[in-house]
């Protein structure tokens, strides 16, 4: 289970944490001290509304529980590891051959957050258009860029040269590597589910053009 560090919330007794679902896209898990049974909710990849599965009850477990669960898993990094333990209910038992102590966390949590802080607006929300179009400025100035378009290079090998280029240079890690870059994408998808890099797909088909 990818899933990202369990909060605390203040409109229902209740912990939770962010994850990944099998069909992709992010969903919220409540867990309750007073019952076994969680509340799940998917998010909507319009709105970033809570969207509840059928069986979980809105009276037992209300949208603004949700909200506050999302606001309050907004900027963490996900990790591998199982589900959390509460008082009086036994832990998740790990799938043979599931590693049961390895807690390891795909991106490191301050280069995402510097990331996030950096694309932040006067609202105190992620905006990604700021996130595009520094990117888009990037790759216009970029002549890396524009010899990886004159030899036809995939929009996706470009996307990733780009965003790792400013990543790098916003966190201060020469380090991270194509596949944290990636995961960080991911991670800002899952923020505000509206395709991440989607101004700055289109503005590369337009210089492929030129």
């Amino acid at each position: 289970m990818i899933r990202t560090e369990t909060v605390s919330l203040t409109v229902i007794p209740a912990n939770a944490y962010r994850q990944k679902l099998p069909a992709g896209g992010a969903g919220i898990v409540i867990l309750r001290s007073d019952s076994p049974q969680p509340g799940i909710a998917s998010l909507s990849k319009t709105s970033g509304e809570p969207i509840l599965t059928a069986n979980t009850p809105e009276d037992f477990f209300p949208k603004k529980a949700f909200r506050e669960a999302i606001a309050l898993t907004a900027g963490m990094p996900y990790k591998k590891r199982g589900a959390p333990e509460l008082p009086g209910f036994p832990a998740e038992i790990p799938a043979a051959g599931e590693e049961e102590a390895v807690y390891e966390a795909v991106v490191d949590g301050a280069d995402y957050q510097k990331i996030v802080d950096a694309y932040t607006d006067k609202d105190g929300k992620l905006s990604y258009a700021l996130l595009n179009k520094e990117l888009i400025r990037f790759a216009h100035r970029s002549s890396v860029v524009r010899d990886m378009n004159a030899k036809k290079a995939p929009y996706e090998k470009i996307r990733l040269y780009v965003a790792g280029a400013r990543f790098r240079t916003v966190t201060g890690n020469r380090n991270l590597s194509d596949d944290q870059v990636g995961k960080i994408a991911e991670l800002l998808d899952g923020v505000s589910p509206k395709g991440v890099f989607r101004e700055l797909n289109e503005e590369l088909r337009k210089m492929r053009r030129k």
